[in-house]
């Protein structure tokens, strides 16, 4: 079972001077982002521009990625698109890869209502054997990932958590009084982080890391322990 806890880099995607995956500087990302605390990394997320990458691109970095990192810590791969086609082979690849979960926004400029978006992620689980952390990003996708959804999968074994990134943080407090453990509850908005690990959540989807992973990792640690005001004060010194 994936466990949902503590930082996970949203990578981002190093391109060199040709335009080809870099994956030396990706080797040393890696390696800084595990000296500094790292729970688990999430390549090919929008953080990773997965959206400007081709699918072969998009294997390479989940290849690499895995194989280097092995067993060291947790892995979702970033497996969106803008079908539902799309998505289930984006979903194979990773599966076949080693990557046990992937993260899920709604399909791209498709507009979905929230029952096409609950039939959308039925298919995905009926077609693929992986976890889903669903990604709820409705400035990118247009529609929230809403509760008629979260209602939907609340039972589900394999729908394991979500990534709240709406920027409402009654939002996720409400997340938490309604499926207590159903869900795992992430932050994915780096400037609301200390708000949601407050109302419970105890996973952070995080970009920054990417740049500040000693004080990503150093405010996470704080607020595990219940040590907000010392994870307030780690996020002061950033800034």
């Amino acid at each position: 079972m994936t466990k949902l806890e503590g930082v996970f880099t949203a990578l981002v995607t190093p391109f060199n001077a040709d335009g080809e995956v870099d994956l030396k500087a990706m080797e040393r990302l890696l390696e800084d982002q595990l000296k500094h605390g790292a729970a688990g990394f999430i390549p090919c997320g929008t953080t990773g521009e997965y959206y400007a990458m081709t699918t072969e691109e998009r294997r390479h970095v989940l290849k690499f990625v895995a194989e280097w990192t092995g067993d060291k810590v947790e892995l979702v791969a970033g497996a969106n698109g803008s079908s539902t086609h799309e998505v289930i082979e984006h979903c194979r690849t990773a599966h076949s890869l080693g990557y046990s979960s992937v993260l899920l926004g709604a399909p791209n400029s498709s507009d979905p209502t929230q029952q096409e978006l609950i039939e959308h992620y039925k298919a995905i689980l009926a077609a693929v054997d992986v976890n889903i952390v669903l990604y709820d990003l409705p400035s990118h996708a247009g529609v929230e990932v809403g509760f008629e959804v979260l209602d939907a999968f609340a039972k589900e074994g394999r729908v394991i958590g979500i990534k709240e990134s709406s920027g409402n943080v009654m939002r996720a407090a409400e997340i938490v009084r309604r499926y207590g453990a159903d869900y795992h509850l992430l932050s994915g908005a780096d400037y609301l982080a200390l708000d949601l690990f407050q109302w419970g959540a105890r996973g952070w989807v995080c970009g920054s890391a990417n740049c500040f992973p000693r004080q990503t990792n150093a405010i996470m640690r704080a607020a595990l322990a219940g040590d907000y005001a010392r994870a307030k004060a780690e996020a002061i010194a950033v800034a």
